[in-house]
C-alpha cells in the first residue's frame, strides 16, 4: 500500500467502463485502510452504496444512511475531505448516534472525500481501518484525485439510466440545439475552470436533477438565467 501504486489505481478506476461495483477496490491498493465504500447521497441521486470492497464497509454506509449523520455526509455537505485518524482516542461529536453505532465494530479511523463535480454534489468514499492510521497530505490528494474519477463515473452512469427510461426521443439532437449546448459548455468551463468534459457533466447532471432536457439548461446558461459559478454551495438553480 504505497503512493507507488497510485498510477496503476487511476487506470484501474479509468478502465472500470461498467463495473461500478469493482470502483473501492483501486482505494485498497493505495492507502493503509481495512475496507472502502463509495456511495451516492442526499436527494440528488438517492442514497445508496454503490460499490463495497466488504461487509463491513457496506454496514458504515448503510448506517450513516438510516442515521442521516457521518463522515459521508459531512464530506458531501463541506465538498472537502473528512479525516479521523485516530476514533478511539477522539471519538467525533460531530457524529453521536453514527459513533455509538459503530462502538462494537472496533474502527480505528474513517476517511470521507466527496464526490463533487463543479457545484454538483453526489456522494462520498468512506474508508476505513480497524487500526488508528494517518493519511499524509499526498495520500489525501490521491484519494481526492481518485474520487474525482469516481464522481464522474457515478454521474454518467446515472445520466446513462436516465436517458434510457426517457428513450431516444432527445430534444437536444438537431444542430441548433447541439450550437446551444456548445456554447453552454464553453461558458460553464470558465465558470468552473473546469476541463471540457466535466463542464458537459455539469450540464447534464443539472438536467438531471432538475428533470429538465439539455437543452432547455443550455439555453438557461446562454442567457444568463443559469450561473454555476454562483451555485458552488449547491444544486439549486438562479432563476
Amino acid at each position: 500500500m504505497t503512493s507507488g501504486s497510485f498510477p496503476a489505481a487511476m487506470d484501474a478506476l479509468n478502465q472500470q467502463s461498467s463495473n461500478e461495483s469493482a470502483l473501492s477496490f483501486p482505494f485498497l491498493d493505495v492507502f493503509p485502510v481495512t475496507g472502502v465504500a463509495v456511495s451516492t447521497l442526499g436527494e440528488f441521486l438517492g442514497s445508496e452504496t454503490v460499490s463495497a470492497s466488504d461487509a463491513q464497509a457496506a454496514r458504515l454506509d448503510e448506517l450513516q444512511f438510516d442515521l442521516g449523520e457521518g463522515p459521508c455526509w459531512d464530506a458531501m455537505a463541506t465538498a472537502r475531505p473528512v479525516l479521523a485518524p485516530d476514533l478511539r482516542a477522539h471519538p467525533s461529536s460531530s457524529w453521536p448516534a453514527f459513533s455509538r453505532a459503530i462502538v462494537d465494530d472496533h474502527l480505528g479511523a474513517i476517511f470521507a472525500f466527496p464526490l463533487v463535480i463543479g457545484p454538483l454534489r453526489i456522494g462520498a468514499v468512506d474508508l476505513y481501518s480497524v487500526r488508528p492510521t494517518e493519511l499524509t497530505e499526498v495520500q489525501s490528494r490521491q484519494a481526492t484525485e481518485m474520487a474525482g474519477i469516481v464522481s464522474r463515473r457515478v454521474l454518467r452512469r446515472a445520466i446513462m439510466r436516465m436517458n434510457q427510461d426517457l428513450g431516444s426521443d432527445d430534444k437536444s439532437s438537431n444542430a441548433f440545439s447541439r450550437r446551444v449546448i456548445h456554447q453552454a459548455t464553453g461558458m460553464v468551463l470558465s465558470q468552473l475552470d473546469v476541463a471540457i468534459d466535466d463542464a458537459r457533466l455539469v450540464i447534464e447532471g443539472h438536467a438531471f436533477a432538475s428533470n429538465r432536457s439539455m437543452m432547455d439548461v443550455a439555453s438557461d446558461i446562454v442567457n444568463g438565467t443559469l450561473n454555476f459559478s454562483m451555485q458552488r454551495d449547491g444544486i439549486e438553480a438562479s432563476e
